[in-house]
């Protein structure tokens, strides 16, 4: 229950969760005269993603497994907030008792490679292995090279980056945002580059997610970033449109520069063929109107029923013929 003296915020037990957290609550101690460190109680909160780390998160429900004990916790007056990676956020609603009450702003939503090698992606070696968790990687990865073998890769970032460093992977690729958060930006080989690698709807973007009517709104909103949450909203919008999963092959990034957003979606199949391509520009303030525009002409070009299709893929690991 909120205490005025006193607030209560969930997170996942990672390194990133905690420097993703600290960096939200620094800017707002930074900017709220009443707010001191010491009101804050952190709360860890082991979610199933986390505690299942070796297996693929579509075949046990999806990236939502990482908010859903946090989000029972605020239901359940547990807690007070919860503070979330958007991109683990599915774009529809689990309850509509639950709110985003701020987001903070973007950081670089590009993805980076790390190798052992110091290679970049286009110089690895044919047959190099490569590791992600993620199934719109792997159809990006495949849509620029089938000559490299694909091996699934779960865990915290450490734990990812001990499964390189022990050979298990000649490279990997990992949220360029995560790694610059926790300090870590001196791993990366290559930033790799976005008009190949769209991001996932949200990468980067950091919220926290409230009770909806939480007297803690008008606090956090002093450090949201209207510009994020727009960029975000217009990207979730589009895909809860089409009813994407966000396991699927997708990837839907928009971008304000000055007065005007431009919105692209990249959709692939599960063997790296660019099923759907299209950027829209228009004045920043339609954005709503565009996700919509953006949605139709998806559903009309691939249909529901091939988006529906996607959400299922048998083998992850992938091996060149």
């Amino acid at each position: 229950m909120t205490n005025l003296n006193k607030i209560s915020i969930g997170i996942r037990d990672s390194k990133l969760s905690r420097a993703q957290t600290d960096i939200l609550l620094n800017h707002l101690i930074s900017v709220a005269d009443s707010v001191r460190g010491n009101i804050f109680d952190i709360k860890t909160i082991k979610t199933q993603g986390d505690i299942n780390n070796s297996q693929r998160l579509d075949r046990i429900g999806g990236k939502g497994l990482f908010i859903k004990e946090i989000e029972q916790h605020i239901i359940d007056c547990k807690i007070d907030v919860g503070v979330h990676s958007m991109k683990d956020v599915p774009a529809a609603e689990s309850t509509e008792d639950l709110e985003i009450i701020c987001w903070l702003k973007r950081e670089d939503p590009r993805e980076a490679l790390i190798s052992n090698s110091g290679q970049n992606f286009f110089d690895l070696p044919s047959g190099s292995v490569i590791g992600t968790s993620s199934i719109r990687r792997r159809a990006q990865i495949l849509n620029l090279r089938k000559d490299l073998k694909i091996k699934l890769l779960r865990g915290n970032v450490d734990t990812r980056l001990k499964k390189l460093r022990d050979n298990r992977y000649d490279a990997i690729i990992l949220s360029l945002a995560g790694l610059k958060r926790i300090g870590l930006l001196d791993h990366v080989t290559e930033k790799l580059n976005e008009e190949q690698f769209l991001p996932a709807a949200c990468q980067g973007t950091v919220g926290v997610q409230s009770k909806r009517g939480n007297n803690l709104k008008k606090l956090f909103k002093l450090i949201s970033h209207k510009e994020t949450e727009i960029e975000s909203l217009t990207e979730r919008q589009v895909l809860k449109n089409i009813n994407a999963n966000c396991n699927s092959p997708i990837s839907v990034y928009a971008k304000i520069t000055d007065n005007m957003i431009s919105v692209k979606c990249e959709i692939f199949d599960h063997d790296g063929s660019k099923i759907f391509s299209k950027k829209i520009k228009d004045e920043k303030n339609k954005y709503f109107n565009m996700a919509k525009s953006l949605s139709q002409t998806i559903l009309y070009d691939i249909g529901q029923d091939k988006i529906n299709k996607l959400d299922e893929l048998n083998d992850f690991d992938y091996t060149p013929v």
